[in-house]
């Protein structure tokens, strides 16, 4: 929603403010030119990238056009599953979550927190350690040692949409002096026409650099940002786990546990300790 919201600025205040100063904006419509940037750029994208890179940023794009899934209450739906899967192993022992671990879709305990069960990488990721701890063929810093690698395997892979959307960003501005370069190189080979139209002729060229530099910095190059700030919010689902595995193997308490996760979430998202604290009572109540 915010993007299209941004995009309605940019084009309100660039074309609102050029028709203000009294320019046609009839002279800004070329399809040509437009033909000549989005065209280069794309070709240079599939020549720049990968198959795989190529797929991921395609599948990345429509998620920028919606809000953010990882909210206060995905949070705390997060914490609470630990919260009772800590409490499981302290009252039973390790081997009571196995049949949790193995088929969360039909653990009682997981299938109470829906919106976490529906992020599958979470879920993998916190099955794949509760699996680890209950071999107990691991101690604490080889688990933290592994996860901090899956973790950055993870942002990494995360990373390469954002990567390739900046770098298409980046070409933007030179296809758009190459789409003005060719439009020169027409009003050269018109000089024999009259004043006015070459006029209109270099115009036209011009209007090639505007358009690539507008299309960088005003609508490809902000959603390679934002793909980044995407990237880090769910980087933090698996800190969050991290952390909250580790207290707990490391000898402290479920409650406690759960307030190492919470401490590491964003100040915006992040739930107050009573605020958690009722949170799971009326999770345990369900």
């Amino acid at each position: 929603m915010f993007v299209i919201v941004g995009y309605v600025i940019v084009c309100a205040c660039v074309f609102g403010g050029f028709a203000m100063a009294g320019g046609h904006l009839a002279a800004l419509f070329q399809p040509l030119e437009l033909l000549m940037i989005g065209g280069a750029a794309a070709g240079a994208f599939f020549v720049g990238n990968t198959p795989k890179a190529v797929k991921a940023t395609l599948g990345a794009l429509p998620t920028l056009f919606k809000g953010s899934k990882y909210t206060r209450e995905m949070y705390m739906e997060l914490m609470s599953l630990l919260f009772d899967v800590l409490s499981k192993v302290r009252k039973e022992g390790l081997m009571s979550i196995e049949g949790d671990i193995e088929s969360p879709e039909q653990s009682p305990v997981f299938s109470k927190y829906p919106l976490v069960l529906a992020d599958h990488h979470i879920i993998e990721f916190i099955t794949d350690y509760l699996r680890l701890m209950v071999s107990g063929n691991m101690d604490a810093f080889q688990i933290e040692n592994l996860m901090d690698n899956e973790i950055e395997t993870h942002h990494h892979e995360g990373a390469v949409p954002a990567q390739c959307i900046a770098k298409l960003g980046d070409g933007l501005p030179a296809f758009g002096i190459v789409a003005a370069v060719m439009g020169v190189v027409h009003t050269m080979e018109s000089v024999g026409l009259p004043p006015a139209e070459l006029g209109m002729l270099i115009a036209h060229a011009l209007v090639g650099t505007f358009l690539g530099i507008l299309l960088a910095y005003g609508f490809v190059g902000p959603l390679a940002s934002l793909l980044e700030q995407k990237l880090e919010e769910s980087s933090k689902m698996f800190q969050t786990v991290k952390v909250t595995l580790l207290a707990s193997l490391n000898g402290y308490a479920p409650a406690l546990a759960v307030e190492f996760g919470r401490k590491v979430l964003y100040s915006t998202e992040r739930p107050t300790f009573a605020e958690l604290e009722d949170h799971i009572k009326k999770a345990k109540s369900k």
